[in-house]
């Protein structure tokens, strides 16, 4: 005789085969975990309960901020544009006037002046020139006059030793001060 078992009636059975596999093989998994020699981990814990207890570090002290207190309400906000021109007036200025900004630049103001080297002094003609390298390889040849670095540095003495340039920089409160810059001769 044979049983002739439907579509559903054997999926049934498998899903039933899965879920009895699954129980029998998470039973033989808890097996493997009870029982066995526990000695050396019961030795181990009895020994650290055994050792005396560990001191903690005391926690630091704090210091109390101080309070400071804001006195400068009546003064400018730094923040804020100047409110009139009377302000920008009263602020000392260098008094020089600007430099001359539609003048043809020469070739060594677009350099910054601690980037050229002075190499090399030549006295032609009782006419003293320096020598100078750029940061692109070139050699340029200068005397008192010309004009060097992007301050609008003008050269106002040239030395076997020593270039010395005049520099026209912003006050930064729209003025124009002068400073004094060198460049020394390096080897």
């Amino acid at each position: 005789m044979r049983l002739k078992i439907g579509a559903t009636e054997k999926r049934l059975t498998m899903t039933g085969v899965l879920k009895a596999s699954l129980v029998m093989a998470a039973m033989a998994m808890l097996a493997g975990c009870s029982g066995g020699d526990m000695s050396d981990l019961q030795q181990y814990l009895r020994a650290e309960k055994a050792k005396p207890p560990g001191r903690l570090t005391p926690v630091p002290e704090f210091k109390s901020y101080e309070i400071f207190y804001y006195s400068a309400n009546e003064l400018r906000d730094p923040f804020k544009a100047l409110e009139s021109d009377a302000q920008i007036v009263s602020a000392p200025s260098g008094g020089i006037p600007g430099p001359d900004l539609n003048r043809h630049r020469e070739t060594l103001e677009s350099f910054p002046l601690d980037t050229l080297k002075f190499v090399g002094h030549l006295d032609m003609a009782g006419e003293e020139w320096a020598i100078i390298t750029s940061t692109d390889g070139m050699v340029h040849r200068v005397k008192v006059g010309n004009y060097i670095g992007i301050n609008f540095g003008k050269i106002v003495d040239v030395t076997e030793s020593t270039l010395m340039v005049e520099e026209v920089v912003s006050d930064g409160r729209g003025g124009w001060i002068e400073r004094e810059a060198a460049l020394s001769l390096t080897e």
